[in-house]
């Protein structure tokens, strides 16, 4: 299904409208958060990878994309952040407005464009790095979008100074992952002047197991996929941890 207006860009794909509402209302009757992400999440994986989806720029009207035929990383995470909080299609629609961008305004200024925008007070996000890595979490002071010569990484976005908190890969023990819960959105920590997290991703705890649930740009992947947790952050400089919390009804 296909539409396309001046202020909007919505690609369902192998989805209709039916099926969204069917699949929504089935993960409202899921009740711990970290289950109804997993079911959700799980919807996607097998999507191809595709970058670069969203429309709008300095230069650029912003335009509100729905594109469900294709994910990156963070399309991914805001499409199924927004689904956990929606009983309906046109439920999602409005709350992915407010998961996209500050404030739901739709423009390019206001979009969340770095993993740690999500922790402000428009979000039912919070960062629990510190708490999942008790004493072997670091924190460094960046000022994000800032490349340190000048310009930015994005331009038009203002640069914003932060602390970023995140948990080094040698520490991630098994007590830290006793601690990481199903649904929690982890952000790959860089080292990267301007930038918290070079990728993102979704925790999935099984039957002794623990996953990586991401949309993969490797050229031998391509799309949404389960990797093994440790084994995907080993190499990698650390993880940011991000919790969902429940809206309060």
């Amino acid at each position: 299904m296909r539409s396309r207006t001046e202020r909007e860009n919505i690609l369902l794909g192998r989805w209709t409208e039916q099926n969204l509402d069917e699949v929504l209302r089935s993960a409202s009757a899921i009740k711990q958060t970290g289950r109804r992400i997993e079911f959700l999440s799980r919807q996607f994986l097998g999507t191809p990878y595709e970058e670069s989806t969203l429309i709008g720029g300095p230069d650029t009207p912003e335009a509100f994309t729905i594109n469900l035929e294709g994910v990156d990383c963070f399309t991914l995470l805001d499409h199924v952040e927004a689904m956990r909080l929606s009983r309906s299609f046109s439920e999602f629609k409005k709350t992915l407005k407010r998961v996209r961008y500050r404030s739901g305004k739709v423009a390019y200024t206001y979009r969340r464009h770095f993993f740690t925008d999500w922790i402000d007070k428009d979000s039912l996000i919070k960062d629990v790095t510190a708490e999942v890595g008790g004493k072997n979490f670091r924190t460094v002071h960046k000022r994000i979008n800032d490349r340190g010569d000048g310009s930015c990484l994005l331009t038009g976005i203002s640069p914003a100074e932060r602390d970023v908190s995140y948990i080094p890969s040698k520490a991630i023990d098994g007590n830290v992952i006793r601690r990481l819960k199903t649904g929690d959105y982890i952000g790959i920590y860089s080292g990267t002047r301007g930038l918290d997290v070079s990728h993102v991703g979704i925790v999935v705890k099984g039957m002794g197991t623990t996953h990586f649930r991401h949309a993969s740009s490797l050229q031998s992947q391509r799309r949404v996929v389960d990797q093994d947790f440790r084994a995907y952050v080993a190499g990698k400089p650390g993880i940011v941890v991000l919790r969902p919390v429940r809206p309060v009804t």
